[in-house]
């Protein structure tokens, strides 16, 4: 097994005994990024990342991320390198700085090799909605399956093993739908724990830095470097960062974890709600407390609709700047409505046209109070029910998604029936801005299933410990994808 297949931990090992070079495993995940038959990447950064990793020279031993390749999400501001958001309204657009995270990575000396696809702007689910088509599933060699979106390039790049770690963002399920896709770890953490600046807004009060690892370990690690406070993003906590791979080894017994009756009562997959209820004895087998408690069909249905109306709302708002002239080609007008019509006309899909129609009707003045205040006094209600079972519990555990990534010709964006249908509870972490990670639970004939954990705000920490424990538990913690088709559960 060559050592890019390999943890952060193992890679560091191997890096610090000088078993490989920064460069040479560059050069392979080069390679691999070249052989890409997923769709995976927007722009593969050969010279840049080759001269980086060049000049890592000493091993340090005190830095997991020195000389370790990674992908970023193409909605990250990137210093010189072009940054288009998976949309043709951007295409040629070179940012004159980096986005904070990517400014952080630098300094910790891991090297960002590539960037990856994404649903087009970062909104849709399915990975089919950006400007160079789908995005497939690694784990389906036949391309029949998603990978999930938004930061669907990302997942497909760590789980095809091009690098052990990729940047994403999760606004309703971005992260941690394709990681339960993927058979990765998804992590996002609480709102305001990273900072956004440089990653292009699509809903602010939803929208968090994410990211898509291996194990649990490197996940700790990788918000070890990523948090903190940013005077750049005003939303950024001031709270401390943490050392947060520090309890991973400890035990999990008295901690109350809340399972949502009505989801888990809703799966059909008898496959899934088998596994799942194997875990919920195993994690009784530790001395973890687990209560089935409701949530309520109504606030449950209600999730996709609050989410939309929210989030092309902020989103309509967020990219009026994309009109030909502060951003995006220039495609001809004699006045500004010109310019703006033809570069918006032509420059986006129609998926994102009708977001931006739905998200222009509900601010509407006419409309603000039946449906934008209204979606905001339903969010309000949705994350005062969380708060109460969190008040209670150490956290929220469910499944991650309903099966294993569906076909695409199951699934649509569009805002057809069965788009309404999908299952979109995830969400919740994000109109409670609470931490959430998704895990790897089984699989069924190769194709992954996860898990996801939700914990209180700024208890990353905590959720990491009780993330490792499930880890072990699941026997899935090994990294290779030979090894992951094996599970415990």
């Amino acid at each position: 097994m060559s050592h890019l297949d390999s943890s952060i931990k193992d890679i560091h090992a191997a890096l610090v005994a000088k078993e490989i070079t920064p460069l040479e495993l560059t050069e392979e995940a080069l390679k691999r990024a070249h052989e890409d038959k997923s769709n995976a990447f927007e722009m593969i950064c050969d010279e840049e990342a080759k001269a980086f990793a060049a000049t890592l020279t000493e091993p340090e031993a005190d830095n997991p991320l020195w000389g370790i390749p990674y992908v970023a999400k193409d909605n990250f501001s990137t210093k010189g390198i072009e940054t288009t958001a998976s949309s043709d309204i951007l295409t040629g657009y070179v940012p004159v700085f980096d986005a904070t995270v990517i400014k952080k990575l630098k300094a910790a000396k891991a090297v960002m090799i590539a960037k990856s696809t994404l649903d087009e702007l970062a909104m849709g689910g399915t990975g089919t909605t950006g400007h160079k088509g789908k995005t497939y599933n690694p784990n389906d060699p036949s391309h029949g399956r998603m990978i999930g979106g938004s930061s669907c390039g990302s997942a497909a790049a760590v789980a095809e093993g091009v690098a052990p770690f990729a940047l994403g963002s999760d606004t309703g399920d971005s992260v941690r739908k394709p990681a339960s896709y993927a058979g990765l770890v998804g992590m996002k953490p609480t709102w305001g724990r990273i900072s956004r600046y440089g990653l292009f807004p699509f809903a602010p009060s939803l929208d968090h830095v994410g990211y898509f690892t291996r194990d649990v370990y490197g996940a700790a690690v990788l918000l070890d470097v990523l948090a903190g406070r940013d005077l750049h993003d005003g939303t950024s906590s001031e709270k401390p960062v943490e050392k947060y791979e520090a309890d991973l080894d400890r035990p999990v017994k008295g901690m109350k974890v809340a399972i949502l009756k009505d989801i888990v009562d809703s799966i059909t997959d008898k496959g899934l709600r088998r596994h799942f209820d194997a875990s919920v004895k195993a994690l009784e087998g530790e001395g973890v407390t687990v209560d089935y408690v409701g949530f309520g069909r109504d606030l449950l249905s209600s999730l996709y609709a609050t989410y939309i109306v929210i989030s092309c709302a902020e989103a309509t708002s967020n990219d009026a700047n994309l009109d030909g002239i502060k951003f995006g080609p220039f495609r001809g007008g004699k006045t500004y409505q010109e310019v703006m019509y033809n570069a918006r006309t032509k420059g986006f899909s129609e998926f994102i046209k009708r977001r931006f129609v739905i998200g222009s009707y509900c601010l509407m003045r006419e409309n603000q109070e039946e449906l934008f205040l209204r979606a905001q006094r339903n969010r309000a209600k949705i994350v005062e029910k969380v708060n109460a079972i969190l008040k209670d519990h150490d956290f929220i555990y469910v499944p991650a998604a309903p099966g294993v990534a569906p076909l695409f010709t199951q699934v649509s964006d569009k805002l057809s029936d069965e788009y309404l249908m999908a299952d979109n509870h995830l969400c919740l972490g994000n109109f409670a801005g609470l931490p959430s990670i998704t895990l790897p639970l089984c699989y069924e004939n190769g194709l992954p299933i996860g898990v996801n954990f939700m914990g209180r705000a700024f208890e990353e920490r905590k959720l990491f410990q009780m993330s490792a424990a499930f880890e072990r538990l699941s026997g899935l913690a090994e990294t290779s994808s030979s090894d992951k088709k094996e599970a415990r559960l």
